[in-house]
């Protein structure tokens, strides 16, 4: 009975239209990516740049604290759309996702809800806000499990895992041997 699944390691070879195909859809896959990241880098300047000019606006208009919190607001999307680009990159290289820039973007996502609702001048709601503390402290051992058990990726000389039974060797750590 044929399972499709070979017995060595050697892969299959595919039929040329199939192959064709696998081409056509990796490089519209890189494309696409790569027209994400693209617009991404636009919008997090042109955030960067209209909050610049608000802060100016704000600090005339309010207080320098409430224009440095719209600015600090500004800043951490763009710090979102900055890990997002990092993400698309990150893709385009290994052709895999990593979990790392999620968790950091969920994690710069969560202190900017924090902020806003610790500078709103209403009551704040204290489940939302112990909610929220909990989702930080669940992103931050989320990204250090990762950081801990995630295998090296020798494409971008990342430092290798540490885990159970696991030694960093001169050969395995990042281009520069250390």
């Amino acid at each position: 009975m044929n399972t499709g699944v070979s017995d060595n390691s050697e892969p299959e070879p595919t039929r040329p239209g199939v192959a064709a195909s696998i081409w056509a859809l990796e490089h519209a896959q890189d494309f696409v990516s790569v027209a994400v990241g693209v617009v991404l880098i636009v919008l997090a300047a042109t955030l960067a740049v209209s909050g610049v000019v608000s802060f100016a606006g704000d600090v005339q208009k309010h207080s320098v604290a409430t224009a440095a919190i719209n600015l600090l607001d500004r800043v951490l999307l763009v710090l979102i759309l900055v890990e997002i680009v990092h993400t698309v990159v990150l893709s385009l290289r290994a052709h895999r996702l990593a979990a790392q820039p999620f968790i950091v973007v969920g994690l710069v996502a969560v202190i900017r809800r924090i902020l806003f609702l610790l500078s709103n001048e209403n009551i704040i709601p204290t489940s939302e806000l112990a909610l929220l503390i909990g989702m930080v402290v669940a992103f931050v051992a989320a990204y250090l499990a990762v950081s801990y058990f995630e295998k090296p990726d020798p494409e971008d000389g990342s430092v290798p895992a540490r885990g159970p039974g696991k030694k960093n060797s001169p050969d395995t750590v990042g281009p520069s041997g250390g």
